[in-house]
C-alpha cells in the first residue's frame, strides 16, 4: 500500500464513522479536481487512483442515503 492509499482509508473511515454526508461528496469532487492536472501531466497511476477514490466517496454517499430513512418535517 502506498501513502495515498493509507491516507484514503483513514479519511474514508473517519467520514463513514462520523456520517458526514456532505463531506463525502466534497472529498469525491476534490479527488476528481486533483486528478485532472495529473492526467494532463501523464501521471496516470495516481490520477486513476484518485478517480477510484472519488467513485468510492460517491458510492458510499449513495448507499448511506439509500439506507438512511429521510423524514419530512
Amino acid at each position: 500500500m502506498k501513502l495515498q492509499d493509507i491516507l484514503f482509508v483513514l479519511v474514508f473511515a473517519v467520514l463513514i464513522v462520523a456520517r458526514k454526508m456532505k463531506l463525502l461528496v466534497v472529498f469525491g469532487l476534490g479527488c476528481l479536481i486533483l486528478a485532472i492536472p495529473l492526467f494532463a501531466l501523464h501521471v496516470f497511476f495516481t490520477a486513476e487512483r484518485l478517480t477510484w477514490y472519488a467513485a468510492a466517496f460517491f458510492a458510499s454517499y449513495i448507499l448511506i442515503s439509500l439506507i438512511t430513512p429521510h423524514t419530512v418535517q
